[in-house]
């Protein structure tokens, strides 16, 4: 972590009585700076509570969890705000529900525009990262958080 993120870090600990050696993760949303600074927006205002990553790409014992701290990071990589993971839960993409499309809180926070915009997001990514074609069935890390700062 470099020098800024960790004065940023450390200030949020000193006011928050939490341990700095508190672990943490720092990293922007999105595969673009314009996806990065939208998305860390709606973060930041409390708009945004849940994001969905692929299964695939973790190793076991690197999945989120429950009670994990993220600084959330703009497209300059400056920090925007701090959350915590209030659940996580495996679940298969084509299982994923309208309420919990909206809590990601993107576009008019419909499941027809979560779709649309996560379908494309995945299949980039699986065609990216494992050369493989997207399977609507492949399990999904989705994260329930709240901005805490």
């Amino acid at each position: 972590m470099d020098i800024k993120l960790q004065k940023y870090w450390h200030e949020f600990c000193k006011k928050h009585n939490l341990d700095v050696n508190t672990p943490i993760e720092a990293f922007a949303f999105g595969r673009t700076d314009e996806e990065a600074n939208y998305l860390a927006d709606l973060v930041n205002k409390g708009i945004k509570t849940a994001t969905t990553s692929a299964y695939d790409f973790y190793i076991e014992d690197s999945l989120p969890k429950a009670g994990n701290y993220s600084i959330i990071l703009n497209a300059n990589d400056e920090p925007v705000c701090v959350i915590r993971n209030t659940d996580v839960q495996i679940t298969p993409y084509n299982k994923i529900t309208p309420e919990y499309a909206f809590l990601e809180g993107e576009g008019d926070r419909s499941y027809k525009y979560w779709r649309e915009v996560h379908d494309e997001f995945f299949k980039q990514e699986f065609k990216e990262q494992l050369n493989e074609a997207f399977d609507p069935k492949s399990l999904m890390v989705c994260e329930f958080f709240e901005k805490i700062d």
